[in-house]
């Protein structure tokens, strides 16, 4: 496995590369969580490498994991300016083309983005619990996120996952309940995503409903197919290991 740091929109962004372990199999590329890293992911990415035999990278976002630590606040496009600018460079320091891009929660909607605004070439798309709009439910779970930061030992337990986690948490949460951010929709781009996805939903999220895997599975251009998982709140990789790893293992081998 090979790690290390890499420079994206000048910020040194921490990765994992796995190697791959069959021919003419695509990149696999996971993009964490609002508050996740490399690190967050434990073993799953490597469980999804041995199981398709392809090379895998992992990076923690700029102001998670040990990447750089965010300096200011983020925008109302902050998912945007990872998808369209600092995923591309990335992609391009380390030699990816037509990457499967794994997004979880976030990561789900920056690859949306990155897939219907980058104008690169992608595989194909596999979602877990993506955003394309604002729900009551994301607000309001996020509310009740900061009340368990400022009240229990929440930070600590970030902080075996990232460089500082209250800049981490902060950057992640004062977005989300900023009152400009309950506008923010990525639907626009969905129409022109032609790639196969595969969309992963718990039906016990408490950051998401079904709406917005059917929003996506109605408008994007390409073949979707649903997964919606019981007994699986908002990371299906964690509730569901077993379903999910299935689920993702057919659909690569499928696009091969």
């Amino acid at each position: 496995m090979q790690t290390g740091f890499v420079e994206a929109c000048g910020h040194q962004l921490e990765y994992q590369l796995i190697p791959a372990h069959q021919l003419n199999r695509p990149t696999l590329v996971f993009l964490h969580e609002g508050l996740g890293s490399v690190a967050m992911w434990r073993d799953f990415p490597a469980r999804v490498a041995a199981a398709t035999g392809c090379r895998t990278l992992v990076y923690s976002r700029y102001g998670y994991g040990q990447s750089d630590t965010l300096e200011a606040p983020f925008s109302v496009r902050y998912m945007h300016d990872e998808a369209l600018l600092a995923l591309p460079r990335l992609l391009d320091k380390l030699e990816i083309r037509k990457p499967v891009l794994i997004g979880h929660s976030d990561g789900g909607s920056i690859a949306l983005i990155h897939a219907g605004g980058a104008r690169r070439d992608v595989s194909g798309l596999i979602l877990m619990a993506p955003h394309v709009f604002v729900e009551d439910i994301s607000v309001e779970s996020i509310a009740k996120a900061k009340v368990a930061f400022e009240a229990t030992d929440l930070a600590q337990k970030l902080g075996k996952y990232h460089r500082d986690p209250v800049k981490t948490f902060w950057g992640w949460n004062d977005i989300w309940l900023h009152p400009d951010f309950r506008f923010w929709n990525i639907e626009e781009y969905l129409p022109r995503i032609d790639c196969p996805v595969l969309a992963i939903q718990g039906i016990d999220d408490e950051y998401g409903t079904l709406a917005q895997v059917e929003a996506i599975r109605n408008r994007v251009s390409g073949d979707v197919d649903v997964l919606e998982l019981a007994d699986c709140r908002h990371s299906p990789h964690k509730d569901q290991p077993e379903a999910t790893l299935n689920a993702m293992a057919g659909f690569v081998s499928a696009l091969s």
